[in-house]
């Protein structure tokens, strides 16, 4: 059946084609980019693109949504955290934690009983709360190991898949943000977060549909999103079901770099296309590398290429998700696509 053809009353899990990865790698460049740019990139017109676009929204494929800036990260707390569950009760821990708007991303690894999750609080001390008081108090959880993120490198948001070719990448780049002159304006409002939380349901929503469930205009809405997104505050993403896309494989390296080489190794990482996330952390371990792969038989492959082009970065520990569960706020089945939303707000009091 043509991608263009009714979407069917059961969709089976079947793989993306090379049409629609085009599409999702050039919404991944320019995630809110008008049909007519994109059409005129993939050489369809821009009817066409929009029809794919939203059999792929449909299925739950795929998905753009508001992410974290850049500059964000300097304004907040984030956190990856190890938590074992009590036998048998993995599964109920997911879905309570899973509508808590703090917690961002959820994957089950390492195990039947353990869930590796990514949290993000509006300040330290939510962290401190959130991690020490409100998750503790969760009934089935067992144990709670935390480790603070100190440096962002990369962020899942920047990870590209590789399905154009150069000169249809060059067409998309994104601007640059704001320089650090700029950086005493960042600040998040009450009806910034509002926004947020419906661009986050729909990261391709029209202003004036924003601007139409905050109650204000759509020039209101235009304005501030364009600034929040050249002063880095905010940024947008494509995201996809990985296991259909050509990337079924996600693994998590915990690793050991000697200090002073720390800022220089972090950034040759996020070079690497097989990365997604990369920060500094504390703890034993003072690097988490996160990476998608085609397969299980590239994550020894992947590892033997760093130690040979980092032979000071140390891997004591390396992970592979069984399962994603959610993903910035998306809860996933089993084949990695969006079956609801829990809109992130870090904002948020940590107990609420």
């Amino acid at each position: 059946m043509s991608p263009e053809g009714p979407v069917p009353m059961q969709d089976e899990a079947r793989l993306l084609t090379e049409e629609e990865l085009a599409l999702i790698h050039a919404l991944q460049l320019r995630p809110r980019a008008s049909w007519t740019e994109l059409g005129g990139v993939l050489g369809v017109d821009p009817v066409t693109v929009a029809r794919r676009w939203q059999r792929l929204s449909e299925r739950g494929t795929a998905w753009v949504c508001m992410s974290p800036g850049p500059a964000l990260y300097d304004h907040v707390c984030a956190a990856y955290v190890d938590i074992d569950c009590a036998a048998g009760e993995t599964a109920t821990v997911v879905a309570e934690l899973a509508r808590h708007r703090h917690m961002l991303t959820l994957e089950r690894a390492g195990g039947s009983n353990r869930i590796f999750a990514t949290v993000a609080t509006r300040d330290f001390d939510q962290m401190a709360r959130y991690t020490l008081d409100v998750l503790p108090a969760i009934a089935h959880i067992a144990a709670i190991r935390t480790q603070i993120v100190t440096h962002w490198f990369a962020e899942g948001g920047s990870w590209r898949i590789d399905a154009l070719a150069p000169e249809q990448r060059n067409r998309l780049r994104a601007p640059e943000v704001s320089s650090a002159a700029e950086r005493g304006r960042r600040r998040i409002t009450a009806v910034d977060r509002a926004m947020m939380g419906e661009l986050s349901r729909d990261g391709r929503a029209a202003h004036r549909a924003v601007a139409a469930a905050l109650g204000t205009s759509g020039s209101t809405v235009k304005r501030r999103l364009d600034e929040l997104t050249r002063l880095g505050m905010v940024s947008f993403r494509c995201d996809f079901a990985r296991s259909l896309g050509g990337w079924p494989v996600a693994v998590t390296y915990r690793a050991t770099a000697p200090t002073a080489a720390l800022p220089e190794i972090g950034y040759a990482l996020i070079r690497l296309p097989q990365t997604r996330n990369c920060a500094a952390v504390s703890g034993t371990h003072n690097l988490i590398l996160q990476a998608g792969l085609h397969s299980v038989a590239e994550v020894t492959r992947f590892e033997n290429q760093l130690a040979t082009t980092h032979p000071g970065l140390m891997v004591t520990e390396r992970t592979v998700t069984l399962r994603h569960e959610k993903l910035l706020g998306r809860i996933l089945d089993s084949h990695g696509r969006s079956r609801d939303i829990v809109p992130p707000d870090i904002w948020a009091d940590a107990a609420q």
